[in-house]
Parts: structure tokens; sequence; C-alpha cells
């Protein structure tokens, strides 16, 4: 039963990412606001939805230091793993108004959770700030998506009713985060019956389990050539997970939002780091390449790697450190300045 649970969840979340980004599609064009603001808004929103609810659910519960760890560690997977696999899958082109406005969004919204935190702590009214920010970023985009509007020689879907595109994306929205609770459930059971510690479940299974929608999602849209609900829908959900979930979660929580010292010193630092990382990459070319895409996978599983050596405490933890700080670290620093120069000696060439 606990097989069939697992096959029976990856099928409904093939099934719902299909439905959500042909509903999405659709539904822009119907409004004639661009693919890209409904990948930042309608589908990043909706599949963010596990985070939401799960960090709700733990504030409520009192469990105030999973809400953030939730988020954090959400946003990580987002850039690292699934921006690298669609990109592996085929190279992602960016759009200009993801490099100019979203992604600098991303980053500076990082940046304040990082100085929220450093009092171990998010309160009421760093909450209430949280999410009128993302009120007010939302009527921002569809102001500004409506104003600019579509090009219709880029509209290859057929005109479809209103109400069957938003049909398709509740159905697509149900069908993900039902698949992703099961997929879930399925996974932790069978890791379990091998043995697998506790430890390794939560920081692999559950942490990467309610990014699942937005996995699909994002490789659905880029196999259908949809590239700008592909990247637009993991800066939307990253947005959204800081500003939406947080902010909910601190307003729904009896107590302060909790932050270990892993969280401030080490975690939220990270997500910070891959939000500013996509900054440099996305602007060269306005291209993220398959070398990158592998590079951004190499990153998250060299941050899973640390996280569970660090949690379990294993003898060669230091080691490590060192090879991440003094070796991978550099690497991705020289990768970086060597695009940079290659770009602007193409410019100057040019």
């Amino acid at each position: 039963m606990t097989w069939f649970m697992l096959g029976a969840g990856l099928i409904l979340l093939i099934t719902g990412a299909e439905l959500l980004v042909k509903g999405a599609s659709r539904l822009a064009i119907s409004f004639g606001i661009p693919a890209l603001v409904v990948g930042l808004t309608v589908v990043a929103f909706g599949t963010s939805a596990p985070e939401m609810a799960v960090s709700v659910k733990a504030a409520f519960s009192g469990q105030a230091e999973l809400a953030i760890a939730n988020v954090v560690g959400s946003n990580i997977f987002n850039i690292l793993f699934i921006l690298g696999l669609a990109a592996v899958i085929m190279p992602l082109i960016v759009s200009q108004q993801l490099i100019r406005q979203d992604v600098p969004i991303m980053i500076a919204i990082s940046v304040m959770a990082l100085w929220m935190i450093q009092d171990g702590m998010i309160g009421k009214l760093e909450a209430t700030i949280l999410f009128a920010g993302v009120v007010l970023y939302t009527v921002f985009l569809f102001y500004q998506g409506k104003k600019t509007g579509i090009d219709n020689s880029e509209v290859d879907e057929k005109p479809a009713p209103t109400w069957l595109n938003v049909m398709l994306i509740i159905i697509g929205l149900a069908l993900l985060v039902l698949g992703a609770r099961w997929l879930v459930q399925s996974a932790v059971t069978i890791a379990s019956s091998f043995g697998v510690s506790e430890a390794v479940i939560g920081l692999t299974i559950i942490a990467a389990g309610t990014s699942l929608p937005e996995v699909m999602t994002s490789i659905v849209a880029t196999i259908k050539g949809e590239r700008d609900i592909a990247i637009g829908n993991v800066v939307g959900s990253n947005i959204f997970n800081i500003l939406a979930v947080l902010g909910l979660s601190g307003l729904f929580s009896p107590t302060p939002l909790l932050a270990s010292e892993q969280l401030m010193q080490i975690d939220v630092p990270v997500m910070l780091g891959v939000a500013i990382l996509c900054l440099p990459l996305f602007f060269l070319g306005g291209i993220l390449n398959r070398f990158e895409g592998l590079l951004f996978l190499m990153l998250y599983v060299a941050y899973v790697w640390f996280t569970i050596a660090m949690a379990l405490s294993l003898p060669y933890l230091p080691q490590l450190q060192t090879w991440l700080l003094y070796g991978l670290a550099p690497v991705v620093v020289f990768y970086v300045f060597l695009c940079l120069i290659n770009d602007l000696l193409r410019r100057r060439y040019r």
C-alpha cells in the first residue's frame, strides 16, 4: 500500500503540474497578462501551498522554529535543485523583468529576513510587515502586467473560457498538494523501514517534499517551452515563502517564530547567498545554461551533505566544512568572475 501511495503521489504531481501550467498559460492570454506575471503569482503562490500549510500548522501548534526552517530550506531547494534540474533539461532563457526587478526583490527580502532574525525571532510586528509586503507585491505585479500586456504573436494557446482555465488551476493545485502529501508520507514510511534515522528523513525527504509541486510545475513548464513560468515560479515562490508564509505563520503563532543559531549563522545566509548568485548568472547572456544547472545541483548536494553531517555530528565534519569554505565556494566565485570578464570583453568588441 505504501509503494502504491508513492507511485500514486508521483502521478498526481505530474498530472497536477500539467493542468496548472495549462490553466495558468491560458489565463494569462485571456486577461492580457504576460505568462511571467502568472508564473510569479498564481502558479508560484499555488505551488507554495504545502509550505504554507506546514509552516502555519507548525506555528499554530507551538513549533515556532519549524516555520522559519521550512521556508529557508524550501527557498534553497527551489533555486539550487529546481532551477538546476530545469536548466539541465533545457537551458533557461531569463526574462529581463526577472533580472531587473524580481530577482533584486527576492534578494532584498532575503536580506530583510536575515536582518529580522538577528534577535533570534520574528514577532507580530515583523510578521505584519512581511504579509503586507506580499499584498503590495501581488497588486503591483498584476497592475504592471495588465499595463504591459502581451504580444499577440507570442500566443500559441487556443482561447478557452475563463471558468475552464480557473477550474484547471484549482484542480491542478488540489492534485499537487494531495500528491505531495502522499509522496512524503509514503517516502518517510519506506525510509523508516530501511532503518534511516529520523534526522536524515527530516532534513531530506520532508524538506524537499513540500517543494515537490514547484519541482513538477517548473519541469513540466520547461518541457512545454513555458520557460518564463518555470523561472518565474521559483522566484515567485521564494518571494511568497518569505513574505506570505513567514508573515502568516508569525500572525497565527501564539509565540514569536524562533530561529536557532544554525538558522541565523548558516541556513539563512546560504539562502541569501544562492539568491545573490542568481543575479550575475541570469544577467550574463540572459540564459542559465546546462553547466550552471549542474553547478546549482552540485551546490545543493553539498549543502544537504553538510547539513546532515552537522545534524549527525559525523567525524569528518571539520574536513567537509574546510573543503566547502576553501574549495567549492572559491570555485563558484571564480566561475562567476570569469563569466563577468567574458561578458565585458564580448560587449567591448561588439
